[in-house]
């Protein structure tokens, strides 16, 4: 059960913080963004990839990771990198963003189909969406909606993961074909985590805590 509540459990912990403190940006979500992005990685590496390599033919595995970069590459031209935590778009809009709703739907329901099978994929999923929640949120209260708008979009935002788990687990077309679609979600994983990680500091400053974050989201991983 708690593969379902901890991805529903993070989006509400993002909407919390943004809520009680009026902050959508801070050092600790960066740091917490910087961790993630580690963590994610690094579980990515330690439980998926082996796994998937074992029951794919070696060229096929790689096709597939590369269908899921450039897959994540194409969300983001909608989402505006929302996923990596930064939302590239004017707070003040006006009409509602289905192009970020839609792309970062399909994104979260990806998400979910590696955790029925790697149930500490959820943990990495888990720390991953909180700083999403929190920047998501934090665009959509400065942003000219309704409340009914915005609860709609964030609970729909926030089933979306574990939608996927279900169905991963539930329908057997999917079984089938599930190690073929673990591949192109390590290759959404990939690119979200590689791009958290090389994003430059402001200033382009080396930062010894953000340094530690990703360091200590490796360790964690590895050690699970």
């Amino acid at each position: 059960m708690y593969q379902y509540l901890l991805p529903f459990i993070a989006v509400l912990f993002g909407i919390a913080f943004v809520i009680l403190t009026k902050k959508s940006n801070t050092l600790n979500t960066k740091l917490l963004l910087a961790f993630s992005g580690a963590f994610l990685l690094a579980l990515t590496l330690f439980e998926l990839l082996p796994e998937v390599y074992e029951h794919l033919e070696a060229k096929q595995t790689g096709l597939f990771i590369m269908f899921g970069i450039l897959f994540q590459v194409i969300l983001e031209f909608f989402s505006k990198g929302a996923e990596h935590g930064h939302v590239h778009v004017h707070k003040h809009e006006q009409s509602f963003p289905w192009a970020l709703f839609v792309s970062l739907c399909i994104h979260s329901f990806f998400e979910g189909f590696p955790i029925h099978e790697h149930n500490d994929m959820v943990y990495g999923i888990l720390v991953h969406k909180i700083p999403v929640a929190t920047v998501i949120t934090g665009f959509l209260l400065h942003a000219n909606f309704s409340n009914m708008q915005i609860i709609a979009f964030l609970s729909i935002f926030a089933i979306m993961t574990p939608l996927g788990t279900w169905l991963s687990q539930s329908w057997e077309v999917i079984a089938e074909y599930i190690t073929m679609i673990n591949a192109v979600v390590i290759g959404i994983f990939f690119h979200i985590s590689t791009t958290i990680l090389f994003e430059s500091d402001e200033g382009h400053k080396f930062s010894v805590t953000k340094l530690l974050a990703i360091l200590f989201g490796i360790a964690i991983a590895y050690m699970i």
